[in-house]
């Protein structure tokens, strides 16, 4: 059974900084893509960073190029996603997702993403 399971969020002050973490289980986290991704009330769920074990490529977001770093630790199973400079717009419910590698070469966000998890609460707030 694969598993998701997000945890770091909370509430952080504009320019303060924030790791989350996803626990992975029930698939070989190699081979697969993976993705944070977020939605903001009232707003698309948008992806943030993702990506892709087979050609090792990663892709961000306009918004937080520079300040995002999306990584892996495959012997924790662990997926993290290190956030500096944090800005109210980036106040969001904040997703990791899971699925096969897309296109080599192409957007690691564009994988067919089939797992999630259940969403951790980032607050950007003073």
């Amino acid at each position: 059974q694969v598993q998701l399971v997000e945890s770091g969020g909370g509430l952080v002050q504009p320019g303060g900084s924030l790791r989350l973490s996803c626990a992975t289980s029930g698939f070989t986290l190699e081979y697969y893509a993976i993705g944070w991704f977020r939605q903001a009330p009232g707003k698309e769920r948008e992806g943030v960073s993702c990506h892709s074990s087979s050609d090792n490529s990663t892709s961000y977001a306009s918004s937080v190029k520079g300040r995002f770093t999306i990584s892996r630790d495959y012997a924790k199973k662990m997926v993290f996603l290190q956030m500096k400079n944090l800005k109210a717009e980036d106040t969001a419910v904040y997703f990791c997702a899971a699925g096969p590698n897309g296109v080599v070469g192409g957007d690691p966000c564009l994988s067919n993403f089939h797992s999630w998890g259940q969403g951790t609460q980032v607050t950007v707030s003073s």
